[in-house]
């Protein structure tokens, strides 16, 4: 059997909406449940350690606290989050990763801080103009990979590009595939549809020596036609937050469905399997966990309303990304694509 990398993963364990009452025990359920990872929390050291006593795990062997005075809050604005608050929990972890004594870092604070703070800190990967939000969507083989889900609105043909060998990396760590498929997402399959900058990035991928289908449109997604989706953040977060709106429906419809009346309880009951399946495959707390692709180390951003489970999932995507040596396969992406000299000193 092989022997898994150490990962250390650092934590910044006041963000999202819940803070270190979720934060600590998932990392703590991570702990148990995973060897070879070590978790770094990050905060108000008296306020972890008042949590850690009351779970009875002050003294874990693969856990330490790393003091930070201040704390990013969700409206604060990025001129305060940046510059005035240099020592806040998500500021301290994106600086635990810059100095290498962390492999990535997970957060679930503010989105709009924690993609300026970490770009601030950690800079971008040679050849990649600007970073970009990745995620996953349930399909019908699975996963299908998304980007940019909202970091950049206005992006031209060549971003569009660079998202697509990021996305392809990205699906090719986690999916642990040589080529994944990528597409770009259209209002339709031919190639003379779209706007300029979507027809100039189709031909950029067609001859990128990526894996590229093609054009693909809104229910691909679902589908799985691709592995990987590339479209500019505007269109990435409608489809995403329409996505999950959707998902909210088809869960409150269906509970209202079988709560109709004895006769639709009985029928509920009798469905109940299918229906917990049905849950699982859609639940997004398994989907948790959006990367920060572009950034010269790995950050990993959790939803603000995550619960334990969720909050899991994303320390996990940022140990699968560690493990499977996403910057180095996105650098090598770039230098084969682009043909630049890029060397990631010690990202590897």
């Amino acid at each position: 059997m092989a022997i898994m990398r150490e990962v250390t993963i650092a934590i910044d364990a006041m963000g999202g909406d819940h803070g270190p009452h979720v934060t600590v025990q998932a990392a703590l359920d991570v702990l148990r449940q995973f060897e070879g990872v070590n978790i770094i929390l990050v905060g108000l050291e008296d306020v972890l350690v008042a949590e850690l006593l009351v779970r009875k795990a002050a003294t874990h062997t693969r856990l330490r606290i790393h003091h930070a005075s201040e704390i990013v809050s969700m409206d604060d604005p990025l001129t305060v989050a940046l510059r005035g608050k240099k020592d806040s929990s998500m500021r301290v972890t994106a600086d635990l990763v810059k100095r290498g004594e962390a492999d990535a870092g997970v957060s679930a604070g503010n989105t709009g801080a924690l993609m300026a703070i970490s770009r601030f800190v950690l800079k971008t990967l040679p050849g990649i103009d600007r970073p970009a939000i990745a995620s996953t969507l349930p399909s019908q083989n699975g996963r299908t990979y998304v980007l940019d889900l909202g970091a950049n609105v206005d992006c031209s043909a060549e971003h569009l590009l660079q998202f697509g060998i990021m996305g392809a990396a990205l699906a090719g760590v986690a999916e642990h595939k040589d080529a994944p498929s990528v597409g770009l997402l259209n209002i339709g399959e031919e190639a003379i549809k779209g706007n300029d900058i979507v027809k100039q990035a189709g031909e950029l991928l067609k001859d990128s020596g990526l894996n590229f289908y093609g054009n693909i449109e809104g229910d691909d997604i679902y589908k799985g036609t691709v592995d990987v989706v590339v479209c500019d953040g505007f269109v990435g977060n409608v489809a995403l937050k329409a996505s999950e709106g959707l998902a909210k429906l088809i869960a409150e419809e269906l509970r209202h469905a079988f709560k109709k009346n004895l006769f639709t309880r009985v029928a509920g009951l009798i469905a109940l399997p299918v229906i917990r399946a049905f849950k699982r495959k859609m639940d997004p707390r398994a989907y948790n966990g959006a990367s920060l692709l572009g950034l010269n180390g790995i950050i990993i951003k959790s939803h603000g309303s995550a619960d334990v489970f969720g909050f899991q999932q994303a320390i996990l995507r940022a140990v699968e990304e560690v493990r499977g040596g996403l910057l180095r396969r996105i650098a090598d992406q770039v230098h084969k694509h682009h043909g630049e000299n890029n060397t990631l000193g010690d990202a590897a």
